[in-house]
């Protein structure tokens, strides 16, 4: 007889990270393929001579550069093993019972489902609006039950953003006493003209917002796992009861920090990336697909029930991707010779005639 295992376990879906293929160009994973910067580099090298002893399980000095970098005080940060980790905190400390509601928009990232019903809790979810958050279908879905509701601000994967102004409308339509997460992970690729959303603004003066963000995407360390939250102090005092024990390694930390300080050089890397994305979209918008403005490092192509097929035949000719069956395919802005690799295969005419009417 095995030991005793809840049984909703059963349907809950694993996460299902971007494939990689041997020998294949990976842009499945919204990764960077630049490394880490240089002073991140040196840092992660350094540190790793004290991987004997255990890390700050406070990140007390990446709070504090943290709270400089951003104008707030370390009481309004935690740190976490990834944005990942925050979110599912933040469903930690927000929902007791089955009957509390996490609320979302459908599609966006897949792990907030998962995270949901891991803590016993119920997922709300309302549909996204032409690929873009339907904000007021979202305030109108808010029930005496919600607890927590996720904003994710660029979304992934359609890789839509909504405005300021449209976001603030939204947080003055929010219950006081509903905690809003503002995700935030791709927040260094936004470009909005005129009306850009900055979470860690808005929360200022909103003590139930708080922000993700992450060191995963823009600041290129995604396999040392560091993300941040921003909030009011109350918030960030419950996380941090609810944070796994050293969870966030000394190497992670120390690459965060020099990656701070190293910012600058980030904002040249951003623009390359950019610059790539909406080169990607430009080609494939003029061969007939339907491809939403990207305010992150990715594009998303919108292929209905052909998302699966699609994603493979890429896998054929060398490029792996990630596809959302039924729906669409996300594409990562990598280096120009993948990006080349890519568009060679899905503007081939005989692989828009497969496909781009499926999309449309």
């Amino acid at each position: 007889m095995t030991a005793r295992i809840r049984p909703d376990l059963d349907s809950i879906p694993a996460y299902v990270p971007g494939r990689s293929h041997p020998g294949a160009v990976k842009l499945a994973s919204n990764e960077t393929t630049a490394g880490p910067l240089p002073a991140a580099s040196k840092a992660i090298a350094e540190s790793v001579e004290l991987a004997n002893r255990y890390p700050d399980n406070q990140s007390g000095e990446l709070r504090a550069a943290l709270a400089e970098f951003l104008g707030v005080e370390p009481a309004n940060i935690a740190v976490g093993c990834g944005s990942v980790a925050l979110c599912q905190e933040l469903v930690q400390i927000t929902c007791a019972a089955p009957t509390d509601e996490v609320l979302f928009a459908w599609r966006s990232f897949e792990a907030y489902p998962i995270i949901t019903q891991v803590a016993n809790a119920t997922a709300v979810t309302v549909p996204l609006a032409g690929d873009v958050h339907d904000l007021d279908a979202m305030a109108a879905a808010i029930t005496d039950r919600t607890r927590l509701v996720f904003v994710c601000n660029p979304n992934n994967p359609s890789g839509t953003a909504v405005g300021r102004a449209e976001l603030e409308r939204f947080l003055d339509r929010v219950p006081a006493g509903v905690l809003v997460a503002l995700d935030e992970a791709y927040y260094e690729y936004l470009r909005l003209p005129g009306d850009h959303p900055d979470g860690v603004e808005l929360a200022r003066s909103r003590p139930n917002v708080v922000v993700l963000r992450t060191f995963s995407k823009a600041y290129g360390l995604a396999g040392l796992r560091v993300g941040y939250a921003v909030g009011a102090p109350e918030v960030i005092a419950a996380l941090l009861k609810v944070h796994i024990t050293f969870s966030v390694s000394r190497v992670a930390q120390a690459a965060a920090i020099a990656s701070l300080e190293a910012r600058h050089e980030l904002l040249d890397r951003t623009e390359t990336v950019i610059a790539e994305r909406d080169r990607i979209r430009a080609a494939l918008l003029a061969a007939g697909y339907r491809v939403p403005p990207s305010e992150s490092n990715f594009v998303w192509i919108v292929l209905g029930a052909a998302a699966t097929e699609f994603a493979a035949a890429s896998a054929e000719a060398g490029v792996v991707i990630r596809p959302f069956a039924g729906e669409g395919a996300r594409v990562t802005a990598g280096d120009p010779h993948e990006n080349d690799l890519f568009l060679r295969f899905a503007t081939d005419p005989e692989t828009v005639g497969r496909f781009v009417r499926a999309g449309v």
